[in-house]
């Protein structure tokens, strides 16, 4: 890896001021991030790898129909945590990616330290459930997945027939199994998450959920070598390491995540303000070398590369990601016509970028951007988290003056919107009685308005600053203009008062867009929070629900100690699928 900047030396302050929230915080450029060194995924297998952690899978008790139990740890300094794993044999009529779903291939737990055989038949009574059954806090997450079977099978029927997969048939889906929920933080009796919080494994975001993914990638390696194995024990064969690699997880995901971006707004500036500054540092720099250049040159390959194997039927995500391969190949042609000796080489790239790309090259080249400063931004990871609950009290004491100028500083962009406008209002989101999960509804054409929940910042927002106008004009009025007195009289704009001083100092907190608007894509918001996350290969089934890729291209537990994780979440550019850094 190039070093722009030395590692004995403290990360600079940016000279190059972050781009403001107004710029970044819009639904269609929040729906058009890549992952990038920043996202959680990578941040874990960094600190495992640095950590040294030990992984073995302890029992395999799966019999010939693909059904029993599987256990896997994972070893660190101080603690170690065991993945669960229940195989069932699913009939196809009831394999379904709908939350609503029953019955799954596979289902799985995360359970704190080494397991006993007492707890696992614990589990077997509960984990199969998922919803209707219940873990306890020695458990950190709860997950399930259901095969894609067109994959599933090819693969075991070549490696049973004792042939390699095609890495072409493999690569457009990139995994065997999807999982259709990953639950933690106390969903279904799991661990609060401040039973883990504080251990410094687990820093920054979503971390055992994300663990619990990596080790289930193993266990759909392992099952489908298995099934190959029962198939043909004679002439079976292991996947080969190269193309194994290829294999993520997937993830089908709805609208059950969306509302997670407004309802964590300081957790959002953490994350975003993290990427921001690392984008700043990064084009403050002063100078590169034709390695460097070389090196960028590389990172654009791979994620030609990747948009080349990304497909999808949405048209929305198709028009996106068609201009994306034009984006890269313009910017490939940009760069090699760079002088090598110009001032902030970077910052002229991304200003470049920010003028002649569409919103999806910008943010693949942001990401692009970040992939070898690694010594200059990986410190940045440790602040992607938030204490929320310091935020949770409301200053009663605040004058209602100041409130109402922090709300016309922090909700100017609502001045744009027309909220007596049907358009502007056509969305509900609610919660459905069925699964308690998130929804969104017509409100013109449904009766669910008295059900909505208070996930339109910006109009509850307008709201309150007209109640909180009428209050310090009204006459009658007795000098009572604290916030306190203003909400014993208006209880309702509790929640956004709440809000407005939580954010009012974090200027990525907010989505600067109507989220109930006639033309809100919810897509945008699942692919903004899944790209923190690491997936890739976005792929909208429709505009409230994607499937995505998990850890493709990762190391997988038994190959961490020798590969650099950071080298493998872009494909590689040779044909056999090994790493870069490994080919001659």
């Amino acid at each position: 890896m190039k070093q722009d900047n030395p590692a004995a030396s403290p990360p600079p302050v940016p000279s190059v001021a972050l781009r403001p929230a107004s710029q970044v915080m819009t639904l269609a450029r929040m729906g058009s991030f890549h992952q990038s060194r920043l996202s959680f995924m990578r941040v874990l297998l960094r600190r495992l790898k640095a950590e040294n952690w030990q992984f073995k899978q302890s029992r395999w008790l799966i019999d010939a129909n693909g059904v029993g139990v599987a256990t896997y740890e994972a070893i660190g300094p101080e603690r170690s945590y065991t993945l669960v794993a229940f195989a069932h044999d699913l009939p196809a009529e009831k394999r379904s990616d709908r939350v609503i779903a029953e019955a799954w291939d596979a289902t799985f737990t995360l359970h704190d330290g080494t397991i006993s055989d007492a707890d696992i038949e614990r589990l077997r009574q509960n984990v199969p459930l998922q919803e209707a059954g219940r873990i306890s806090d020695d458990e950190f997450v709860l997950s399930r997945a259901n095969r894609s079977v067109r994959l599933f099978d090819y693969v075991r029927d070549c490696l049973a027939a004792g042939s390699q997969p095609d890495l072409a048939v493999i690569e457009p889906v990139g995994y065997f199994m999807r999982t259709t929920a990953v639950y933690g933080s106390g969903k279904f009796g799991a661990a609060d998450r401040d039973i883990w919080a504080n251990r410094p494994e687990f820093s920054g975001s979503f971390q055992p959920e994300l663990l619990a993914v990596w080790l289930i990638r193993s266990f759909t390696i392992d099952i489908v070598e298995h099934m190959a194995a029962v198939k043909a024990p004679a002439k079976a064969v292991k996947l080969d390491p190269d193309i194994r690699r290829r294999i993520g997880v997937g993830n089908s995901t709805g609208l059950g995540m969306a509302p997670f971006l407004i309802n964590h707004p300081s957790l959002i500036h953490a994350w975003i303000n993290a990427r921001e500054t690392a984008l700043a540092r990064v084009r403050a720099l002063a100078a590169t070398d034709q390695a460097g250049l070389a090196g960028f040159l590389t990172m654009i390959a791979k994620a030609a590369k990747n948009a080349e194997e990304w497909t999808t039927d949405s048209p929305y995500q198709h028009g996106k990601t068609q201009s994306l391969r034009h984006d890269l190949v313009r910017l490939d042609t940009f760069v090699r016509g760079l002088d090598v000796d110009i001032d902030q080489p970077w910052d002229s790239i991304y200003r470049w970028g920010e003028a002649n790309l569409s919103l999806e090259g910008q943010e693949q080249l942001v990401s692009l951007l970040l992939e070898e400063h690694g010594d200059l931004i990986d410190d940045l990871a440790i602040g992607m988290a938030s204490d929320e609950a310091a935020h949770f009290r409301i200053d009663g004491s605040m004058p209602l003056s100041l409130l109402r100028q922090m709300m016309d500083t922090t909700y100017s962009w609502t001045k744009g919107i027309d909220y007596s406008q049907n358009d502007s209002l056509a969305r509900v989101w609610y919660v459905s009685e069925e699964k308690l999960e998130p929804r969104l509804g017509e409100r013109f054409e449904e009766p669910i308005e008295p059900y909505e929940q208070p996930l339109a910042p910006g109009h509850d927002a307008v709201r309150a600053m007209k109640a909180i106008d009428q209050w310090i004009e009204n006459p009658a009025r007795s000098g009572d203009d604290n916030v306190a007195m203003f909400l014993l009289k208006h209880p309702e704009h509790r929640h956004i008062v709440r809000r407005m001083q939580t954010v009012f100092t974090l200027p990525y907190a907010e989505i600067q867009d109507n989220t109930i608007s006639a033309e809100m894509q919810p897509i945008d918001l699942l692919r903004c929070k899944l790209s923190f996350f690491g997936a890739s290969k976005f792929d909208p089934r429709s505009d409230r629900w994607l499937r995505i890729t998990m850890y493709q291209g990762a190391p997988f537990p038994d190959e961490l100690a020798m590969l650099d994780p950071d080298s493998l979440f872009y494909p590689p550019l040779a044909s056999t699928g090994r790493p870069d850094h490994e080919r001659a």
